[in-house]
């Protein structure tokens, strides 16, 4: 398939609060209120999800929104009856979940890979909700050597407890984006020169028929109905995964930690 030209231009602005060092996991906690999450927001901390409750009105609650659209933070509307079982205090219809990883910006992810001198191997996520699947695919591209998991703000399983503990970890050590638009993510893929990749069952060419040693982002869809069409169409590459038998698929996780494997052994033993 050809490569996609004639992208337009988007404007960056660095962020100097940057911070390769990936921290300790925290316990879930929630903050309540709705100036205790302005609060929040002012002072950097890391969101996971907002709950607001449906109908509420009045003052702070715009501007809530307004940052959490910024943000890329999910805003789910829920009943009283939802919050009031969550917490005794005053929730003033607001509360927040605190993140266990911090989001990072998709450029600044790439400038500081490739200021390493490091090869940019990225994976996308659509649709895949099974958070045991996520933890699974974090351990697999920690363990082979790419560098970070980009997923939507909404349409995808939470990186809870449980997502932690099917990567044994490994969450903890590779970069998290979370984007508002996925579509839009792969234009800045293509903006910095990295090649995108997604499964087809009818593509011409096997995995280990690719060149992953260039600059790669590889898009995994739900096992139902894969990769979104207009996802799809944006990417440069398509391939299959051969299989021995006529069975239907490989499990989401399965097939991540076979892409990301094949191409770590074309990057750590090029062929002569």
């Amino acid at each position: 398939m050809e490569e996609r030209q004639s992208r337009p231009d988007r404007p960056y602005k660095p962020r100097p609060r940057f911070n390769s060092e990936r921290g300790p996991v925290t316990e879930r906690k929630f903050i309540i209120g709705r100036q205790p999450l302005i609060e929040a927001f002012e002072s950097g901390t890391n969101i996971e999800k907002i709950l607001i409750q449906k109908n509420a009105q009045g003052e702070g609650l715009n501007e809530i929104k307004n940052i959490a659209r910024e943000k890329s933070i999910p805003v789910q509307l829920v009943p009283i009856e939802k919050l009031n079982g969550m917490s005794k205090a005053n929730h003033q219809g607001v509360l927040a979940y605190i993140s266990k990883v911090k989001y990072l910006e998709l450029q600044e992810v790439i400038d500081f890979v490739v200021a390493k001198g490091e090869t940019p191997l990225f994976l996308m996520l659509d649709g895949v909700t099974d958070v045991r699947n996520i933890g699974a695919i974090g351990r697999s591209i920690h363990c082979c050597g790419a560098q970070a998991l980009i997923i939507p703000d909404k349409g995808v399983g939470a990186l809870n407890e449980e997502a932690f503990k099917s990567s044994a970890g490994a969450l903890e050590h590779i970069h998290i984006v979370r984007v508002g638009s996925l579509l839009k993510a792969l234009d800045l893929l293509h903006l910095n020169g990295i090649q995108v990749f997604t499964s087809e069952m009818r593509a011409d060419k096997n995995i280990h028929e690719l060149d992953l040693t260039i600059p790669s982002c590889i898009i995994m869809g739900d096992e139902g109905r894969g990769v979104q069409p207009y996802l799809a169409k944006a990417a440069d590459y398509f391939f299959k995964i051969p299989m021995a038998t006529n069975f239907d698929s490989f499990n989401v996780s399965v097939a991540a930690g076979i892409i990301l494997y094949e191409a770590m052994k074309q990057r750590m033993f090029p062929l002569k």
